[in-house]
């Protein structure tokens, strides 16, 4: 573990520029945008502190520090551990993308072994054995829950001192506090203890979610080879680290490596898989002068690379770069509840007072009978229920989805996801299955159909490419003998080569068949009309006879469910959008058969441009599954991925659809819905019969122990409500039925 404390300044590396220091700190601690407005609230308020930036991505602070003021670098670690961080260790002052991408290694740490993970166990403990006392010894269960109380309170009590003295007077730590100690105060330990043991959980699950969040980065980084083929200008070849390319180097990239860096092909031509950069499922044929990028996969021919960007500029370290800066930017999201601490908790508390002392001082009235209604106010006051009204609801809702394989990282994002006026689909493994299939089979003169489908299977038996691995599984599903192939060769990024039973036959691409074998006007078209559809075209040639003798088409197919959800969120009033990396035409094709708009031939800063220019105008979700996602997953209100999609998606996302249903979308928003209402109606539940009682203690109607009724009926009502969640089934069958009926009104 790094050591952190005031010894923890040896880790900041300031950078003087004569009269000025910038300073830039690593804080662990942040579990949410809030914290954001917390530390800088009190830095603004340190005589000589300015240009205060604090990125919750990289977990980065950077401030500029006037050399002339006698704040000193301590002064600045102190002040942000004592409100509840820790200032770890050291990073650049300006990090860069090589930074990223060479990070040291990370350290996990489980979460039952942080200082919140600790405490939730220690009040669980607390508690059950507090359950345990009072069954066998009653007279002692006050006493036992007040333990458990105060073990559990005082570090957030410690926390809300420091924050109002920093500036940041009614925090939601002081919002728990007053209710917990309050409670305690009237008698109300059990309820005291589980106030605080429910605040602590709340805590410890938005420390694990921002962890996996920030995991994503980490994981874009692995995708680019630690070394690279340096090629010097007498042909010899030897490794060195990818980090130490320069512009112009010459770099071997064999069949089955990553390419190492963003550049221009030499020598050489193959088919990668740029899946990670463009999301296309289909390699795509490069040959020389053609661009290659840095994480993507060269399948099957041996290139000569020149390189063209360093590791600090190439594709993906710009991409690391968006998501980190598409998460600092990112709206911090207020609690629900600390909204209302703001005015309610010093509202009711000044109230309170006055009532105590007003009464007894100004018209001498009983001094007991104004105590008695003041505390009956603060009792009613208590603020439980209300502290219970959102994170009940929106802890209901959570598990309500996880058991309809909606995995949503956090209350924020469920809450602004029935708020979203549009959703953007990427394609490539969200709306389609993300895998190309067979579509058509088609023998020329007369030929049959199956042996043609299984000549091609032959062929492509020993090729692992996507398209072969389509061929052959439609070749299998149709119970098809494959012949014996021999021989087999390939051209790479342009056919495959076999003989079988004497004849040397090539499946090839339209233009390697061209030059082969000569092609009807009748043949031509129909290629040419397949590829409008979106399909990629494989030839069937028998290069003896300098024959075509049929084709096949194949094309990414949408989901199943891919028509309906679209068709059910036109339904909910939510617009759907598709935005693909990949080609005009596919995308045309795939966007007529779901009804849905489109943008398409989008790198993932066009992805990004976009999903910013929305969310001036309305909330946005972004659904993906790729690499080249995370920058506008990092961005949208609410980023979502598919349950199969890479690990940066996931990580990156705000909520993954576990069991990748289009449909689910639709379900998500539902959900979002029904919990927003439950919060509105638990507010509505706390505020209002508080405020009922509130009037009828303030004129003597109502006591103590009516007090202590409103106090605890509020919570139970405010619990049982947020319960109902638990029974939620999806979005309303009428809904997807309508949905179902729509299309197959419209065929």
């Amino acid at each position: 573990m790094r050591p952190h404390g005031a010894d923890a300044m040896d880790y900041a590396l300031p950078r003087s520029t004569g009269t000025e220091t910038h300073l830039s700190l690593h804080v662990e601690g942040m579990d949410c945008s809030s914290c954001i407005s917390k530390i800088e609230t009190a830095l603004s308020r340190i005589p000589g502190v300015s240009d205060i930036h604090v990125n919750f991505a990289s977990e980065m602070l950077t401030l500029t520090l006037d050399d002339t003021s006698a704040t000193q670098p301590s002064d600045i670690v102190q002040i942000v551990n004592s409100l509840g961080f820790s200032v770890a260790a050291d990073s650049p002052a300006a990090p860069t993308a090589e930074a990223a991408l060479s990070p040291p290694p990370p350290t996990t740490t489980r979460w039952w072994h942080t200082k919140k993970g600790k405490l939730v166990l220690t009040l669980g403990a607390l508690m059950a054995g507090a359950y345990v006392v009072a069954l066998l010894f009653p007279a002692y269960k006050a006493w036992a829950f007040s333990i458990a109380v105060l073990t559990g309170v005082i570090p957030f009590v410690r926390q809300a001192w420091a924050l109002a003295k920093s500036g940041t007077p009614f925090s939601i730590e002081t919002l728990v506090s007053v209710a917990a100690l309050g409670a305690l105060v009237i008698g109300e330990a059990e309820e005291a203890a589980a106030v605080v043991f429910l605040f602590a959980v709340g805590e410890l699950l938005e420390s694990v979610a921002a962890g996996r969040a920030r995991s994503g980065i980490k994981a874009l980084a692995s995708l680019i080879p630690k070394t690279a083929i340096l090629l010097d200008p007498a042909g010899g070849q030897r490794a060195v680290l990818a980090a130490t390319l320069q512009v112009n180097d010459r770099v071997l990239v064999r069949p089955g490596d990553r390419v190492a860096a963003d550049g221009i092909i030499v020598e050489g031509a193959s088919s990668l898989d740029e899946s990670p950069i463009t999301g296309e499922s289909i390699p795509r044929a490069k040959a020389v002068n053609d661009p290659v990028f840095a994480g993507s996969v060269n399948l099957d021919g041996v290139l000569h690379i020149r390189v063209e960007k360093t590791s600090v500029d190439n594709t993906l370290s710009r991409i690391i770069h968006l998501v980190e800066e598409a998460q600092a930017t990112k709206a911090p999201t207020a609690r629900f509840i600390e909204q209302f601490s703001r005015y309610y908790t010093p509202t009711v508390m000044a109230i309170a007072a006055l009532i105590m002392l007003v009464p007894p001082l100004a018209w001498g009235a009983d001094w007991q009978t104004w105590l008695y209604r003041g505390l009956a106010l603060l009792l009613i006051a208590c603020p439980c229920a209300l502290v219970l009204s959102t994170p009940a609801a929106i802890a209901s809702g959570l598990a309500a989805g996880t058991r309809r394989g909606l995995l949503i990282k956090g209350g924020a994002a469920l809450e602004t996801m029935g708020k979203v006026g549009v959703i953007a689909f990427d394609k490539t493994g969200t709306l389609t299955e993300g895998a190309p299939a067979v579509t058509d089979v088609v023998a020329f003169d007369g030929g049959n159909e199956n042996d043609l489908l299984a000549r091609c299977a032959a062929i492509e038996s020993g090729s692992s490419h996507p398209l072969a691995l389509a061929i052959l599984k439609r070749a299998t599903e149709a119970g098809l003998t494959i012949p014996a192939a021999s021989n087999a060769s390939a051209t790479a990024g342009q056919a495959v080569h076999a003989e079988i039973a004497g004849r040397q036959l090539s499946v090839a691409s339209p233009i390697y068949a061209a030059q082969a074998a000569p092609l009807a006007a009748e043949q031509t078209h129909r290629i040419a009309a397949l590829q409008a559809e979106g399909k990629t075209v494989s030839v069937l040639i028998d290069n003896q006879n300098r024959q075509a003798l049929g084709l096949i088409a194949l094309r990414d197919e949408p989901r199943q469910d891919a028509r309906q959800g679209v068709a059910a969120l036109n339904a909910m009033g939510v617009r759907a959008l598709m935005l693909t990396g990949d080609n005009r035409l596919t995308a045309q094709a795939i966007a007529g058969k779901l009804g849905i708009a489109y943008e398409a031939e989008l790198l993932p800063q066009d992805k990004l441009r976009l999903i910013d220019d929305m969310k001036r105008r309305q909330r946005v979700a972004m659904v993906g599954d790729g690499i080249n996602d995370a920058p506008a997953l990092a961005s949208a209100d609410v980023g979502i991925a598919m349950g199969g999609g890479t690990d940066v998606a996931m990580d990156t996302a705000d909520a993954a659809l576990m069991k990748s249903r289009v449909t689910d979308i639709a379900h998500m928003v539902a959900l979002s819905r029904a919990t927003l209402a439950n919060i509105h109606q638990n507010v509505a539940f706390a505020l209002g019969l508080k405020g009922v009682f509130l009037v009828t203690t303030i004129l003597g109607i109502t006591g103590l122990w009516i007090a202590v009724l409103a106090d605890t009926g509020a919570t139970a009502l405010v619990t049982l409500n947020a319960l109902r969640l638990l029974r939620f089934k999806g979005a309303r069958p009428a809904l997807l039925d309508q949905a179902q009926t729509d299309i197959a009104a419209q065929h």
